[in-house]
């Protein structure tokens, strides 16, 4: 905050005699530059004296202002002006001379030609009032899914898969409320929550999905809502285990009303079937199936399946914004589903993952280092050692990557001494290289030019 004698104090600026009214004056401060980051609030004591208010008035607005993450708590060191927080993103990096194998991407080689999607879609107009889902997009998508939950549902289409997860969030969640995400966690989660203002609950993560204890501990602590990966979860790449899903959909049973998304982002790529942790009698649920791994990322396209509560109350939530996912897009994702050559390209494409994943990961178990196979586009390393000191190890020995740090939900520790790998586009030579100069960045050799 920038010193100016002649004004008055900060702590003589906010104002209020109820907690909204206190939060509210704090944030216009914060609003208007008279509070920066880094500037410390008045001790609860004093200002509640000073404001002639109970002193948990003055505590339960600073509460306030820690959910919508204006501020942060630090114990001893009081209540301190946040800055804007640092927003990690999937994708490449630019501007690196780096060889980037923390991108998380797709490889564009195995994935399909738009140009010949484009031609054969034949897009015609819609208007106002219309269906807001392609009528042959639905027909395919309906059937895709009730393979696997044959019971009734509703179809909706978002933009993408993060596009669905936050607004089945926002329509049932309000800041403050709590969530159970897995730990560690796909980045755009992390955003969601850390944006909406609610509360993240971490549910650890093993070699077959979220625990069982993880789940219990989540629904006893009162979460509204439970997002989870079925398949290639992100950043492991783990899968939930038939037996797995049926521990969780018991524990699941006594919370019917709490909301399930389950983001099944790798569906057709994965070389593993469809586990589903949603019973067939749970009230409140979504299966979440985007087309960004095997149609292209740029095809901002994803189908939901949910309850007829929760599907109506989504598309209120689409209603006022993108109102649908645009009909040349939607044809277009269903012309190259229904394409039998597609279909195949697909399955080659998810093949040539799996292959290149357990081919670096034999090479890392031949130098004695810990990883996760799993499925999915990544590789989740144990480096035995502070992750972000791998990372800078690695960096000199001429690759990025992501720290597993990054991935960790706030407090939780989740990630520490791991990193993510993305090595499917690498060949045999540049996989070998790669496993050499990770086992010696475990047994602590001194990193070297690339």
């Amino acid at each position: 905050m920038a010193s100016d004698d002649t004004r008055e104090p900060v702590d003589e600026r906010i104002a209020g005699a109820t907690a909204a009214e206190i939060s509210d004056s704090v944030r216009d401060l914060v609003e208007s530059g008279v509070l920066a980051p880094g500037d410390q609030l008045p001790p609860v004591r004093a200002l509640a004296e000073r404001l002639g208010v109970n002193r948990n008035t003055v505590l339960s607005a600073y509460r306030a202002l820690v959910t919508a993450r204006i501020a942060v708590t630090g114990g001893r060191t009081g209540t301190t002006v946040l800055g804007p927080a640092a927003v990690q993103d999937e994708g490449f990096t630019p501007g690196t001379a780096l060889r980037d194998i923390g991108n998380g991407n797709p490889q564009t080689a195995l994935l399909p030609d738009l140009g010949a999607a484009l031609a054969a879609a034949r897009p015609q107009h819609v208007l106002y009032g219309e269906s807001v889902i392609d009528a042959d997009l639905a027909e395919w998508a309906t059937a895709w899914i009730a393979e696997d939950h044959p019971r009734p549902f509703r179809l909706s289409v978002t933009a993408g898969a993060v596009d669905a997860v936050e607004r089945l969030l926002a329509q049932t969640l309000v800041q403050g409320d709590r969530v159970g995400l897995e730990d560690p966690c796909f980045l755009s989660s992390i955003h969601i929550a850390r944006l909406a203002g609610y509360t993240t609950v971490p549910i650890p993560v093993d070699e077959e999905g979220l625990t069982v204890d993880g789940v219990r501990a989540a629904l006893e602590s009162g979460v509204r809502a439970l997002v989870c990966t079925p398949r290639a979860h992100n950043p492991t790449g783990v899968g939930i285990t038939p037996e797995r899903a049926e521990e969780l959909r018991d524990v699941l049973a006594a919370y019917p009303h709490v909301l399930v998304i389950e983001d099944d982002h790798f569906s057709l790529l994965a070389p593993t079937p469809y586990a589903s942790i949603i019973a067939p009698t749970h009230e409140r649920w979504a299966l979440v199936r985007s087309v960004s791994k095997f149609l292209g990322p740029d095809l901002r396209l994803a189908v939901t399946a949910s309850d007829p509560v929760t599907a109506q109350r989504l598309a209120r939530r689409l209603s006022p914004g993108t109102m649908w996912v645009s009909h040349v897009m939607q044809r277009l994702a269903a012309a190259m589903l229904r394409d039998p050559g597609v279909r195949e390209q697909i399955a080659v494409a998810g093949a040539h993952y799996v292959d290149r994943n357990r081919a670096f990961t034999a090479l890392l178990r031949e130098r004695g280092v810990s990883a996760l196979t799993g499925s999915g586009l990544n590789v989740w390393i144990d480096v035995q050692r502070e992750a972000a000191a791998a990372a800078a190890l690695l960096a000199a020995r001429g690759w990025l990557v992501r720290a597993g740090t990054e991935f960790a939900l706030e407090g939780s520790g989740a990630g520490a001494t791991h990193l993510r790998l993305t090595v499917h586009d690498l060949d045999d030579a540049d996989l070998r290289r790669l496993a050499d100069d990770v086992s010696a960045v475990i047994e602590g050799a001194p990193g070297s030019a690339a």
